[in-house]
Parts: structure tokens; sequence; C-alpha cells
């Protein structure tokens, strides 16, 4: 059975149209099966040398070099972390009374103003991590540990602890110098 020539224009346009070529127009060939009859084939072949409209901005890329730079030019402001760390949970959590939902969201949206305002310091090649806990002040004691591979020249953290009548609050952020 043969393929007609609308069957062919159609596979040439659709293929055209992915950026492939066939080679129905300049190769045609046909395969005997065993029982006697023929087998059209289609081959297409992929061009990379010409650009899609997709692709034209990733060539606009800006390669970077090294910089060869092994410590920070300067270090990270603790003490102003600090501060912002007493600002955001003074602000958010002083009239607050402990509710379990209300103080799961806070915790997420405490975090994200403190990364926000601690990102806003511009503080070139430190990764941050935030983390905030608020509990019930129950009488209950609680322990809260961590640990990090650490480079204490350069590595540092931020570290503020808050209450009220209802609860506490404790916010860490964790600076580590990325080369």
């Amino acid at each position: 059975m043969m393929m007609s020539d609308i069957a062919k224009d159609r596979t040439a346009h659709v293929l055209k149209k992915r950026g492939s070529v066939s080679s129905l127009s300049s190769h045609e060939f046909r395969r005997k099966e065993p029982r006697g009859r023929t087998k059209d084939s289609l081959s297409t072949v992929s061009y990379m040398d010409e650009p899609s409209q997709r692709e034209d901005t990733s060539h606009l890329t800006v390669q970077m070099e090294n910089t060869y730079q092994l410590g920070p030019t300067r270090n990270f402001p603790v003490v102003i972390v600090n501060h912002i760390l007493k600002d955001v949970l003074t602000n958010y959590l002083q009239e607050e009374k402990y509710e379990p939902e209300l103080c799961r969201q806070m915790t997420k949206t405490i975090s994200e103003v403190i990364k926000a305002q601690v990102k806003d310091l511009m503080t070139p090649r430190y990764k941050l991590i935030v983390m905030v806990h608020i509990g019930q002040l129950t009488g209950h004691s609680i322990l809260i540990g961590s640990r990090c591979l650490w480079d204490p020249k350069n590595d540092t953290f931020a570290s503020y602890i808050f209450r009220n009548s209802s609860l506490f609050a404790l916010a860490n952020v964790y600076t580590v110098y990325s080369e």
C-alpha cells in the first residue's frame, strides 16, 4: 500500500514545524516484507543548527568567570539580624494567644518575613536558613537542637526568644558562606 501525496505533504509539514525534515522529499525507498507487500519507510533528521524562536533567549546568557575568592569580603551582620528577629517576632506575636492552627501558619509567615528582611541586607555568597518554632507556655520544658557542617571563621547564626502570656517563639537564622 502506497502513501498518498496528501499524507506525504501533511507529514512533511508537521515535521518542518517540529524542526525536523523528512527524507520523503529526497529519498523514498520501499522495503519488501516477507509476504510480498511493500512497506513505505519514513525517516527524519533533526537540525540543531537552526535556532528556533524559543532558543533565542538561551543564547543571551552571560558567562561568569571565577573570582577565586575564598572568603567573604565582609562578615555577616549578626547584630542587625538580631534586631530584625526581635522586631518581627514582637510585631507578629505581641498580642497573640496560642492556637495550634494559627501558630502553624504564623511560623511560615514569620520565617518568610525574616528571610526577606535578611536578604535585603545584600550580603553576597551567604546561604540563609531560617527556622521559627512557636509553642504554648504551659510550664513544660523543650529542648531544640540543630547540627550543621560549619566553618567557624565564615559561618554564623543569630537567635532570639520571644515570650508573652500564652506562647513562646524561637527564631534562628543560620548563615553559611558559599564559595
